[in-house]
């Protein structure tokens, strides 16, 4: 057993993509950069439309002038390619976990040997990467409401008639956003591709021929300006650093979708036309602002000629509608992970595609989901309001990245210190300047995003401690495996034609639900399987390792299946390739027991009673095993069993 699980963690090298994603030929490449344009870069290819907006009419907008025109742009652009192209591009995507990205596949890259990380920095930087992964369902709630509230309100620059149905308009589409959650993206994905095409290109004509106008511009790509913009504004210039930020909002996309698209497909995207996109359209923006700086209130819109408003008001909104989609479908990736990772309750899964690996649905995040985005777009009423909220979610998540990354890099390459040190500081330096300049925004509407992951970051940590918990409850009751076997002989007891099937969390000790039925019924079936569903640190687990078996004698047999945090188990798919090793079973002869803990919260659990109460609640509305499993239903015996907790 530990063999297998040895190989089924196999960190790899860097740079080393080990998945059904690296494309075999250029028209496959180019069809991976395609839909890679429309999942992954919708969030940050729909930031122009409230970027510079927020720097010279936002909550803390700098006064209008050339030197700080030129200094927002010059920060934007030097933000783009530092920490887009340079951090994740460059560098944080060769650290993929078997072709897989993300920040729980890359604290998995972490090696667990003690003498390598001692125990102590280990949990630290799992709780640095589970508050980074809290923070994100902050993001997911905020980006929807953000990019579609700022898209329609480009109705106001057309025609002041339109602003009191700015709010509605974008709950209702809100609402139709999520409501279609339920059929998937594998059919609309096959338009995300074009309509990101034709928005990106839209983009970079907009931003050419404002230059035109104002070709001074182009100054701004001068790093010096950023100097000379904090020099002209002192704290007034970090505070305006908090709404440059949010042109790399979604940055965070392209380690995340490392898997779904592979490297090159990711950097061939952003290289060739997202990057050049947004970088012409910051820039013609600004040449607006120095030519007609009246447009500070929406220049994106202002770029765009009057007879193409509403078209362009259109096209804007179904970029944002593929932006938010994406992060939607990012948030259910992440539930799933978290599920298998022991941080969040079993919860109902639909997989939408019988083809496509990570194409699913979770009902109950989405309708979370879209509550708490229409309550946000209520409650903060416009793109600028809202935008306080926005960044720290991203900046946080982004400081954690680098960090977790420099373990990688000195603990997992054995990159020197001298190499790998510099490099972190330098994204760590940028990272930590955004979050600062963001947490100065906190009462502006950054304390949502902070409530927000706290409160996830407490269930998890609850869930988590609390199966902990648990299981040591049960285990100090459950009897050794071979003191059981070797009882069985001087007992008196029936044994009975098929199968059954004891699932148990632990692969140590006899199961408790064995150990009920057995008491109370004095019958054992034939054959008694004994089988663990074990998660490790690995998106995915290949099919040649995912399942062990140990023959324990007298009809009894331990069966092990191992899963990643992106995989959900399937316990008849688990039978099906036992059979394949020589374990037959038949399904019509099969029953499945189930133990059902009934909790007690007034045992020796050194957790607070609080925190007993919430588990226990969790821990009730929790999927049941036999739907999480894929069990059949009507061959499942659940035998209950109290806990003192």
């Amino acid at each position: 057993m530990p063999a297998m699980v040895s190989s089924a963690v196999d960190r790899g090298d860097p740079g080393t993509e080990r998945h059904s994603t690296t494309p075999k030929s250029l028209r496959q490449l180019l069809g991976l950069a395609l839909g890679a344009l429309g999942v992954v870069y919708g969030d940050i290819g729909t930031s122009p439309l409230y970027a510079v907006k927020e720097c010279f009419h936002g909550l803390h907008a700098i006064e209008l002038s050339e030197t700080n025109v030129l200094g927002v742009v010059s920060l934007i652009f030097w933000s783009l390619t530092v920490v887009v192209s340079i951090k994740y591009v460059a560098f944080i995507m060769r650290a993929d976990n078997r072709g897989e990205g993300g920040i729980f596949a890359l604290l998995a890259l972490i090696p667990t040997d003690r003498r390598v990380l001692s125990s102590r920095l280990q949990s630290r930087v799992a709780v640095a990467a589970i508050f980074g992964a809290a923070l994100l369902y902050g993001d997911g709630i905020i980006t929807p409401a953000i990019s579609v509230l700022s898209a329609v309100e480009g109705l106001e620059v057309a025609t002041r008639a339109a602003q009191p149905v700015v709010v509605p308009a974008t709950c209702l589409i809100l609402f139709l956003l999520f409501a279609v959650q339920h059929r998937g993206t594998e059919k609309i994905g096959l338009v995300f591709g074009p309509v990101m095409i034709l928005w990106f290109i839209v983009l970079a004509v907009l931003g050419i021929v404002e230059c035109q106008e104002a070709p001074r511009i182009l100054l701004a790509l001068n790093p010096v300006h950023c100097f000379r913009f904090f020099a002209a504004n002192h704290l007034h210039g970090i505070i305006v650093l908090g709404s440059v930020v949010l042109c790399i909002t979604g940055g965070e996309a392209l380690y995340a979708d490392l898997g779904h698209f592979g490297a090159r497909a990711i950097r061939l995207s952003w290289l060739a036309l997202a990057f050049p996109a947004l970088v012409l359209n910051y820039v013609g923006q600004g040449a607006l602002l120095l030519s007609h700086p009246e447009m500070a209130f929406n220049p994106f819109y202002g770029l765009v000629p009057r007879p193409l408003l509403y078209p362009m008001v259109a096209l804007s909104t179904l970029a944002t509608v593929i932006a938010s989609q994406a992060m939607i479908s990012g948030v259910f990736s992440l539930t799933q992970q978290a599920v298998q990772l022991g941080y969040s309750p079993r919860v109902r899964i639909v997989h939408t595609s019988s083809e496509t690996r990570g194409q699913i649905y979770v009902p109950g995040v989405n309708a979370a989901l879209m509550v708490s985005c229409i309550a946000l777009v209520l409650a903060f009423g416009s793109s600028s309001r809202l935008a306080g909220a926005y960044g720290i979610a991203v900046t946080a998540t982004m400081g954690i990245t680098s960090v977790i990354y420099f373990f990688v890099l000195s603990r997992s390459w054995r990159w020197p210190l001298w190499k790998a040190l510099p490099l972190v500081a330098v994204f760590l330096f940028f990272d930590v300047s955004y979050f600062g300049a963001n947490l100065l925004k906190v009462l502006d509407g950054g304390w949502f995003t902070l409530l927000t992951a706290a409160a996830i970051m407490i269930v998890m940590f609850t869930w988590h401690e609390g199966r902990d918990e648990l299981a040591r409850a049960m285990m100090s009751d459950r009897a050794p495996l071979r003191a059981f076997l070797a009882e069985l002989p001087g007992q008196s007891f029936s044994r009975v034609q098929g199968t059954a099937v004891f699932m148990t969390v632990s692969p140590v000790g006899t199961p408790s639900a064995l150990l009920h039925h057995f008491k109370h019924s004095h019958v054992l079936h034939e054959r008694v399987i004994l089988l663990s569903i074990r998660s490790v640190d690995v998106p995915a687990v290949p099919a040649s390792d995912r399942v062990g078996i140990e023959d324990l004698g007298q009809g009894f047999c331990r069966v092990v299946a191992f899963y990643g945090f992106m995989e959900k188990p399937d316990v008849p798919d688990v039978l099906r390739m036992a059979a394949r090793l020589g374990l037959e079973t038949d399904p019509e002869s099969t029953t499945f027991y189930l133990g059902r803990e009934t909790l007690v919260t007034t045992g020796a659990s050194k957790m607070a009673q609080w925190r007993k109460r919430l588990f226990a609640v969790m821990s009730r509305n929790a999927q049941t095993a036999t739907t999480y499993f894929g069990i059949p239903v009507d061959r499942v015996v659940e035998i209950g069993v109290q806990v003192r907790l």
